[in-house]
């Protein structure tokens, strides 16, 4: 049986690529694609956007140029207000300064004519006493009141802080005062030396011009030193009438005039005794008599027996 010679079968073979580096797909892939697509992307819209947009360095730049443009107009705005405020502000303290100018002086008139008012009052009324039956006495008790100007022998006793004397100290050591200074004088210690001349014998004290009375009243507010409300500066000038020599040798001696001593010496607190021939001494600004009964003869006569 005659058949069809048989033929070898026919083997498949695959097809060859058409790129030499097919089988380095990866590296191709990497080499093609050398940014992401997130990147790509931003790319393509900003390039759709038009020109890229503007540099952020040019758009930091005009934002500082702005910015400095703005200063420069606040600054000239305000300088242009003050120059036209400066005429106002200069006025406004020149009438200020006329003005307390002239209240200054209507207040020193005004004291004036309180200084010559009160010496008339005091005139009349010494006048008055002598038609009433007034004696010498009459102007004995003025004068130990402070209703009456005053002069004679007497004392000048002057208080002064120390010389290394601050605002602020590290402790007091003289008490709890609750200051700190311990070289600056204290009421407390002024009325020591006021208390202590009245005992010595004196007749009359003021403090700096500031004459004392049976009400007169010495404290302090924060470390100024007042009498009768009035402020103080230092040094503190002492005047006192009475028996110079004496006086300024039983107050030395006594308890007062050794405690200011010893405010000297511990604390450096400076003073000064003096006896002078004449001091004067002006009445007190303001005497208050709360009540007042003339004195009749019975009673008059009973005073001099109680005092015989």
């Amino acid at each position: 049986m005659c058949g069809m010679p048989q033929q070898p079968p026919v083997r498949s073979t695959p097809a060859r690529s058409s790129r030499p580096d097919a089988s380095m797909s990866l590296l191709t892939n990497v080499m093609d694609h050398s940014l992401d697509d997130g990147y790509a992307e931003a790319a393509a819209r900003k390039r759709a956007a038009g020109a890229g947009g503007m540099p952020k360095t040019l758009r930091a730049k005009l934002g500082l140029a702005a910015g400095l443009v703005l200063a420069a107009l606040v600054v000239t705005v305000g300088a242009a207000q003050a120059r036209v405020a400066a005429p106002v502000v200069a006025k406004e303290r020149e009438e200020l300064i006329d003005r307390i100018g002239r209240e200054t002086a209507a207040a020193d008139e005004l004291e004036s004519a309180v200084d010559k008012l009160r010496d008339d009052v005091s005139a009349r009324q010494r006048e008055a006493l002598k038609h009433s039956g007034g004696d010498d006495r009459t102007d004995l008790v003025g004068i130990l009141s402070g209703a009456t100007e005053v002069h004679g022998r007497g004392v000048r006793l002057v208080v002064n802080d120390a010389k290394e004397a601050a605002a602020d100290g590290d402790s007091d050591p003289r008490g709890t005062s609750g200051f700190s200074d311990t070289g600056r004088v204290r009421d407390r210690d002024m009325q020591r030396v006021v208390n202590g001349l009245w005992e010595s014998g004196a007749e009359a004290v003021s403090i700096n011009g500031q004459r004392l009375t049976a009400l007169s009243a010495i404290r302090a507010a924060g470390d100024a030193i007042l009498v009768d409300n009035r402020p103080l500066v230092p040094p503190y000038t002492v005047l006192a009438v009475g028996d110079g020599e004496g006086l300024s040798t039983t107050f030395q001696n006594s308890a007062d005039g050794l405690y200011l001593h010893a405010l000297q010496e511990n604390f450096g607190i400076r003073t000064s005794i003096s006896v002078e021939e004449d001091v004067r001494l002006p009445a007190a600004p303001s005497v208050i008599v709360r009540t007042a009964q003339p004195i009749t003869e019975s009673a008059q006569q009973s005073t001099e027996k109680g005092t015989s």
